[in-house]
């Protein structure tokens, strides 16, 4: 299938303007309904962004069932099985 790359495509194309807003609005709504069931992470305020506010709570109580392995910056968190996945 061909596919056209456009540089800031959101700012650019309204179909693509129109999937960034409807992804931003239904992430805020998952990380405010993760914060129900997680709030030590304080996942309402900071999305699921690498703030020092999730750092601090990453490194406080380890990452929750819900962090993505890949999280980098959560890595040295991770219990060393995981840690030695790559972060994949």
């Amino acid at each position: 299938m061909p596919v056209l790359t456009v540089v800031d495509a959101d700012a650019l194309v309204a179909c693509a303007a129109a999937a960034s807003v409807v992804s931003k609005v239904t992430r805020d709504r998952l990380m405010e309904e993760l914060h129900q069931r997680f709030p030590q992470y304080g996942f309402a305020s900071h999305k699921g962004y690498g703030t020092k506010e999730h750092l601090q709570a990453l490194e406080r109580f380890g990452p929750s069932p819900v962090h993505r392995r890949s999280f980098l910056r959560a890595l040295p968190f991770l219990p060393s099985p995981l840690a030695g996945e790559g972060g994949g």
